[in-house]
């Protein structure tokens, strides 16, 4: 999931560069989006991950 965000974070940047608004906004939207569902899955296997070795 990580490197679906890194994807679209490159693509939003490439795409800014050359001037294409809307759709540097909307992949930079969906990297912003992708990342916090990442770090959601991230806490939730730390937190849950302890606790069933214990």
């Amino acid at each position: 999931m990580l490197r679906w965000t890194v994807t679209f974070l490159i693509v939003a940047i490439i795409a800014a560069v050359f001037g294409f608004g809307g759709i540097a906004a909307g992949a930079a939207s969906i990297a912003k989006i992708l990342f916090f569902i990442f770090i959601v899955l991230f806490l939730l296997s730390l937190i849950f991950g302890r606790s069933a070795k214990v």
